[in-house]
């Protein structure tokens, strides 16, 4: 079986600044023609987004996916909040595990699998502003070593 490329249209950094990403999920999104077309010309931004999940579907809000210039009147609001598309055992999971306290969930990444657009989302614990600092210390070491080698291979 051929494996299907995955080509990545979106990623949030500040999740990874701003959360501890535990476990990861696929989910599908609920589109318009004019969306997706949009997609594929790479026009989506997911910094600001959040996941909430209301009546048993899961919805992601201010997912900016541009207007698609020429879709005129068939163009949809660009931030409207969109359906994701999951299995209702993993959304009972979900459902649960947020129902912790200081979980929640967060879009990590927007993607072509294949021909259809995928989201991965993330259930996430908030860092702490110590959690933060550690978390730049160790950049910072690591550019540094990776400094140093370089240096020493030149």
């Amino acid at each position: 079986m051929a494996k299907i490329e995955k080509k990545l249209i979106a990623n949030n950094k500040k999740a990874y600044h701003d959360y501890f990403l535990e476990e990861r999920y696929e989910a599908g999104i609920a589109l318009h023609g004019t969306e997706v077309k949009s997609l594929r010309m790479g026009k989506c931004s997911i910094k600001e987004s959040f996941i909430r999940i209301e009546n048993g579907e899961v919805i992601i809000y201010g997912m900016h996916i541009s207007p698609y210039e020429k879709g005129n009147i068939f163009n949809k609001d660009p931030l409207r909040p969109k359906k994701l598309l999951m299995h209702k055992a993993e959304i009972r999971k979900l459902i649960g595990k947020i129902t912790e306290k200081g979980y929640t969930l967060v879009p990590v990444e927007v993607y072509f699998n294949g021909s259809l657009v995928k989201v991965e989302i993330a259930l996430a614990r908030g860092k702490k502003l110590y959690d933060k600092r550690q978390d730049i210390a160790k950049k910072d070491m690591r550019r540094e070593a990776e400094r140093d080698f370089k240096v020493r291979n030149i």
